[in-house]
């Protein structure tokens, strides 16, 4: 991002963009230097939001200021030209290791609470929820970001594509998708005809209702999009595509937008994870949640949880999920040398990275033994 002429902001952020940040910020220290063009650099990783939600907390030393909200505000400057969009996207799971990280090194900052009971926690739940998910993308994303791909880098792209396998006739590959019930078939619209306001209600099957979200402002002209999920439906298509994946033979796998969908998405995928291990929650799903497993946040969070358990009733649980496993379909693996499957995590697997990895492998994921 460049706020004038003679100044460009460097944006540090996490994981794989912080490797290329430590082998190229000085290439470009040192070219845009010769030009008398200075490079600043704003912490806007995960751990740096984090740091910057919470000053109160922590020790004068510890505070940094809140770099997205300043470049947020940069990119209502004419003069300012965003060139790089960084993607950073953080799960519940993520948030909390890099919660448990911080308070590790000395940073005083409270746990995330899942389900807040006083104002306080309210708050603190508000200002981590702020954080997660993929946070920095809309923000940056207000100004007058240009997004198209250089001519010289669809030129490569074109001589150099990506290596497509070969697809079998025979490959029972197949993508599934919900023909009813779900968002895109429940979605209606209306056009305010004249300025109003509204409100979001929950009427139950006794007709008792709850006001979700009270007076919404609308303008004259505006439209109103308005979608409902289905809860049951979206079982009942788990439960047929999971004994569909068995008679099939084929790997079972799921694919969601569950970092910037951070509300939707990780419930969708915790009613997987509840469907693919039903008998296990069954069983056992009142003792998970009382240790804290969420299957929100993936088959991961309850082997964590489970650890807390006396022993017989550890290992009482994972007999249960051996069982599933022999019952269901095979899971696809995200790391099968770790035994990390499909459903562990929910920002693991990323529908815009995963599907097209799995149309390129010839409609193939890994198993569990590696192949």
């Amino acid at each position: 991002m460049t706020k004038n002429n003679s100044t460009i902001i460097y944006t540090y952020t996490d994981e794989a963009p912080a490797l290329a940040t430590y082998s190229l910020l000085p290439i470009l220290k040192a070219f845009a230097g010769k030009a008398g063009v200075s490079i600043e650099t704003r912490d806007i990783s995960l751990a740096g939001r984090l740091i910057a939600a919470f000053p109160e907390y922590l020790q004068e030393k510890q505070q940094i200021p809140d770099a997205l909200a300043e470049l947020g505000e940069l990119t209502y400057d004419p003069q300012a030209n965003i060139i790089k969009l960084p993607n950073i996207s953080a799960s519940v799971p993520q948030l909390r290791a890099a919660i448990a990280e911080l308070q590790a090194r000395g940073y005083d900052l409270p746990g995330y609470p899942d389900d807040p009971v006083t104002p306080e926690e309210e708050g603190v739940k508000e200002r981590y929820d702020r954080v997660k998910g993929s946070a920095v993308n809309p923000v940056l994303r207000e100004g007058n970001s240009d997004r198209r791909a250089p001519r010289a880098v669809k030129e490569y792209a074109r001589s150099n594509p990506h290596p497509m396998g070969e697809w079998s006739p025979t490959s029972k590959t197949h993508v599934s998708y919900m023909e009813s019930g779900d968002f895109r078939s429940n979605e209606c619209s209306v056009t305010a005809s004249v300025e109003d306001q509204f409100r979001v209600e929950h009427v139950n099957n006794l007709g008792k209702v709850t006001v979700l979200k009270e007076a919404v402002l609308v303008s004259a002209g505006e439209v109103v999009d308005a979608t409902v999920m289905r809860k049951r439906a979206l079982v009942d298509f788990f439960a047929e595509q999971i004994n569909d994946s068995r008679i099939e033979g084929v790997l079972f796998s799921l694919h969601l937008k569950a970092t910037m969908m951070k509300v939707s998405d990780p419930i969708i995928f915790g009613h997987a994870v509840r469907t693919y291990f039903g008998e296990l929650f069954a069983k056992y799903g009142e003792l998970i949640e009382r240790v804290g497993g969420n299957p929100n946040n993936g088959l991961g969070s309850i082997l964590n949880a489970i650890e807390k358990l006396p022993e017989h009733e550890r290992l009482g649980i994972e007999d249960e999920l051996r069982k599933a496993y022999s019952r269901g379909p095979d899971l696809a693996m995200v790391d099968s040398d770790r035994g990390i499957t499909n459903l562990h995590v929910p920002s693991d697997v990323i529908v815009d990275a995963s599907m097209p990895s799995m149309i390129r492998s010839s409609g193939k994921m890994w198993n569990q033994s590696g192949e």
